[in-house]
């Protein structure tokens, strides 16, 4: 399961089942979990968790020191959950001991070709980044967000759980959990209705979702205005009530 010509230094913890293509270099303090197969051409430095069944395609660098230059060579990490597909050339970097120390990705997503996710940045679950989006420092993305093709968000930047970006946005300011956003800066263009549907929302929640994205978008309020009035909402839906914790917690104000 491992090829000959990988090199796999002796202190990296490889469990059963795993595939390693050739030409590959897996570090110490690099622990990698059953049914996962990496490709060839892949290297995968230390300290690095990966869980199971992940596939990491060729010429990918999992687990580098990250680019920010406070950083000065201290053992961060980078933790990958299960069921994730890394696709050709993704780069994702070890965390910084100003933040967390550690880079955080969930399961279930897919990243395509030539993704980056910097140091800090937090991924969720089921989420989708297209071909080329670069996620800087400090970032964190919501389970079921999709970014399209080319997105670059800015540092510091939240992601909504079950958002989506159109391809080539600039992302600078906060999209709140459900909404749909296109541009450079990126503005809203409603509520990712579509998606809700998939997932399980039952129509009233995405009813009472659009009302809410329309109070803080199109009556023309300030947004104080606007989470007053939408706070006996969320106290009945929780969908609502996500919308409004994801604007609350916004660190560097939401779209406009």
């Amino acid at each position: 399961m491992i090829d000959s010509r990988a090199i796999i230094d002796p202190a990296a913890k490889i469990a059963d089942g795993v595939e390693i293509g050739p030409f590959s270099i897996v570090g110490p303090d690099v622990e990698i979990g059953e049914g996962t197969v990496v490709g060839p051409h892949v290297i995968i430095r230390g300290p690095t968790k990966i869980g199971k069944n992940n596939r990491i395609f060729q010429f990918s660098s999992i687990g580098e020191e990250c680019q920010d230059k406070k950083y000065n060579g201290e053992p961060t990490t980078l933790v990958i959950g299960d069921n994730n597909v890394i696709r050709e050339a993704c780069t994702f970097h070890r965390g910084t001991v100003q933040d967390q120390g550690t880079t955080i990705v969930g399961s279930n997503n897919l990243f395509m070709v030539n993704v980056h996710v910097a140091h800090d940045a937090i991924i969720g679950d089921n989420c989708i980044l297209a071909n080329d989006t670069n996620v800087a420092g400090h970032v964190k993305v919501g389970d079921w967000a999709i970014l399209g093709g080319s997105t670059q968000v800015h540092q510091f930047c939240t992601i909504g759980a079950h958002s989506m970006c159109g391809a080539g946005s600039v992302v600078l300011k906060d999209i709140p959990a459900y909404v749909m956003a296109q541009g450079y800066p990126v503005t809203p263009h409603g509520i990712n209705s579509e998606g809700l549907r998939r997932r399980g929302f039952s129509a009233e929640s995405i009813s009472l979702i659009k009302k809410a994205y329309k109070t803080i978008y199109r009556k023309g309020l300030t947004l104080a205005e606007a989470m007053a009035e939408l706070e006996p909402v969320a106290q009945e839906d929780t969908g609502v009530a996500a919308l409004v914790e994801s604007i609350q917690a916004a660190s560097r104000g939401i779209i406009r």
